[in-house]
């Protein structure tokens, strides 16, 4: 019987479920944490754990300090070079956690982007609060479910967030904010395929399922699909969630792409077995 590991963060529901995706097509499945990422150069003796399993789904790597990002980064590589299978792979999922890094390659293929403008410093910043229309949203670059987000509107409110965040070593990733009635579209993409959409609507102007967001079912129109795909393909991900942003006057924007991406709210108005699909790449 072939066994499989599955890394993150923690046990939860989206684990859970690729586990037991695993366990119906009858393989041996098991949740590991970056712990088990032990790298031995020069000791041919000794293995590295996880290449005792016969393929890696990575559903998360933890956040921690830049030695400890960098090493979880490299320690993955090098499972890879030794032909553990992943999904995503390291790569993918270094392109997809840096939103300067997607926004850019996706900029460089042609495919739309919001406005944005990334910095570091508190009067560059100010810069691009102009030069974007005075309306932005900041994100951290490193981020997910739409934690640590501000919409800013006023040079008095720009100046102070700019501030605290420079001041705190971050980097400053604005885009322009485009209205799209507080709702987006979510595209699952596995393997070059749309599997299942979502339409996302927030009582707010950001649309996250974990702050509270209403979904409902959604029916991609031709460009819809066709961006999400092509978005998908163009960072090297197997399994992404495309996210698309129809804008009020028309034009539709690729957002984000997701390389760890979450199912739990898609799977209350699709019938795809999301993870069952995703299980299939390694399988």
């Amino acid at each position: 019987m072939k066994r499989f590991a599955v890394l993150g963060t923690k046990l939860g529901w989206h684990c859970e479920q690729v586990i037991d995706a695993f366990v119906r097509r009858r393989a041996a499945a098991e949740f590991v944490t970056v712990d088990m990422l032990v790298g031995s150069p020069g000791m041919p003796e000794r293995t590295a754990p996880l290449l005792d399993y016969d393929g890696l789904l990575i559903r998360g790597i933890p956040g921690g300090s830049l030695e400890q990002v960098i090493y979880r980064m490299d320690a993955l590589y090098a499972l890879e070079r030794k032909g553990l299978p992943c999904v995503n792979s390291p790569k993918a999922i270094e392109k997809t956690v840096d939103k300067y890094f997607t926004s850019a390659l996706l900029d460089e293929a042609g495919l739309p982007v919001p406005p944005t403008i990334c910095c570091e410093t508190r009067q560059s910043a100010m810069d691009a609060f102009s030069a974007l229309g005075g309306d932005v949203v900041y994100k951290p670059l490193f981020g997910s479910c739409g934690n640590g987000l501000l919409r800013l509107r006023s040079e008095t409110e720009a100046e102070r967030a700019f501030s605290e965040i420079a001041e705190a070593g971050g980097v400053l990733y604005l885009q322009k904010f485009i209205p799209s009635g507080n709702s987006d579209i979510r595209a699952f993409v596995v393997k070059g395929r749309v599997i299942a959409a979502m339409r996302r609507t927030g009582e707010s102007w950001f649309a996250n399922v974990s702050k509270g967001a209403r979904v409902q079912a959604h029916k991609l129109t031709a460009e819809e699909e066709s961006l999400a795909l092509a978005a998908a393909k163009t960072v090297g991900v197997d399994v992404a969630g495309v996210d698309l942003l129809v804008a009020e006057t028309g034009e539709t924007y690729v957002t984000e792409v997701n390389g760890c991406p979450g199912w739990q709210g898609l799977s209350t108005v699709s019938d795809a077995d999301i993870a069952g699909e995703i299980v299939s790449l390694l399988l």
